[in-house]
């Protein structure tokens, strides 16, 4: 059984292991029946200006990660924003 410091630290690393971020900060973590559901908020170079060359600028970014008991992650998408998070279905 997993417990919410454990899976806070495995979102953690995923995220700074498989996207370009700099920050990542666990806003929120629920458990929905057996799945994990994390919300964090990460901070990563502006895509578009890096692809003009123009210098880099930070953007604010949230993603949904899930994972199960064993703390394996079963899915990761990026989110619009924050808002009507609790409406996303599990």
């Amino acid at each position: 059984m997993s417990n919410i410091i454990d899976v806070k630290k495995s979102v953690v690393k995923f995220l700074k292991e498989n996207i370009n971020c700099f920050d990542v900060t666990v806003i929120k973590i629920e458990k929905v029946q057996e799945i994990w559901r994390s919300v964090a908020e990460v901070y990563e170079d502006d895509s578009f200006l890096k692809s003009m060359n123009l210098p880099p600028k930070k953007v604010r970014l949230f993603y949904l990660v899930k994972m199960d008991d064993k703390l394996e992650i079963t899915s990761f998408e990026r989110l619009n924003s924050f808002e009507g998070m609790d409406g996303i279905d599990s």
